[in-house]
């Protein structure tokens, strides 16, 4: 299958961006569009509960250090390409060590409520917003996305309401929050009138969580997210800690949502010890502003589609 899936790709972004070069001494990297940015492929089978395991080479990820570059991580059955920033993730690495191989071991999760990458020792990343060529687009084009992205709090929370939505999820916002969520960004939803009381002890938490994923007509919980716009990241985290250590098995997906300059705040605030000891550091993961803009618009495209 690799061998079928990596020549589509490069037929692809031959056809994309022009010329297409591998570099010396690896079959994994390629420049394209005449050096304009460099792509490093890795590809993987899918294995037990749908997991997908990477090595990336220590001396190939220098590589792509100070250039505009792409990871593309490939599995059976993608509809399109995941295609990983490397600027974003480059601070991240450096916090890491590889294996004695020299490789980051890393883990792919394709889900219905977001795919997943973890990094051992660094954190999980929801990385649904980086699928296809738009995002290798952004990354060629000279005015990025990110330098002129100006997201508010209200915004994020109507957006990942929609994704959710769309994905067939009840939707719980805060109640005082949807006076101010933007109906510009997205097609208007409608939120749950409440936290099941079945909740107890952690119900008045989960209502101030910033927006939650409830499975359609139950009381069972898919995600929560909490948008740390520019309050402490490790406030969000002492939520979640406190809703994971009441229902340790019932809820699996906690994610921090913020912008790209606070990733590396994530990975240290979420390594601390409380957070290792009690399991919330191998649940917890990070989603970026850009990457939430790139959800919504995959997911409310395909909507899209499929009405037409």
């Amino acid at each position: 299958m690799a061998n079928q899936l990596k020549p589509i790709l490069l037929a692809e972004l031959k056809q994309r961006y022009g010329s297409l070069r591998k570099l010396d001494a690896t079959q994994s990297l390629y420049e394209i569009g005449d050096g304009a940015a460099r792509v490093y492929i890795r590809y993987s089978k899918l294995h037990g509960r749908n997991q997908g395991f990477y090595g990336l080479r220590k001396d190939d990820l220098q590589k792509l250090e100070g250039l505009p570059s792409v990871i593309c991580f490939l599995w059976p059955g993608q509809i399109e390409p995941l295609f990983l920033r490397f600027d974003d993730y480059e601070e991240v690495f450096r916090s890491c060590t590889p294996a004695s191989d020299g490789q980051y071991k890393v883990a792919i999760y394709p889900q219905t409520e977001g795919t997943e990458i973890v990094l051992p020792k660094a954190g999980r990343f929801n990385v649904e917003g980086n699928f296809g060529y738009n995002v290798l687009d952004s990354v060629l084009d000279s005015a990025k996305l990110r330098n002129t992205l100006e997201l508010t709090h209200p915004q994020v929370q109507t957006l990942l309401g929609s994704v959710g939505t769309v994905k067939g999820f009840d939707i719980w916002i805060p109640t005082n929050d949807r006076a101010r969520l933007d109906w510009n960004v997205s097609e208007r939803f409608e939120c749950r009138d409440e936290v099941p009381s079945s909740f107890g002890s952690i119900k008045s938490i989960l209502q101030e969580v910033d927006v939650i994923w409830f499975r359609r007509g139950s009381s069972d919980v898919s995600a929560l997210f909490e948008v740390e716009h520019s309050t402490p990241i490790y406030s969000g985290l002492l939520r979640f800690n406190d809703v994971h250590l009441v229902t340790p098995t019932s809820i699996s997906r906690f994610t921090v949502v913020s912008n790209d300059s606070r990733r590396s705040l994530f990975v240290r605030q979420l390594n601390r010890p409380t957070f290792r000891t009690s399991g919330l550091s191998e649940l917890c993961t990070f989603l970026e502003y850009v990457d939430v803009i790139g959800w919504h618009k995959r997911i409310a495209g395909k909507r899209d589609k499929e009405s037409k």
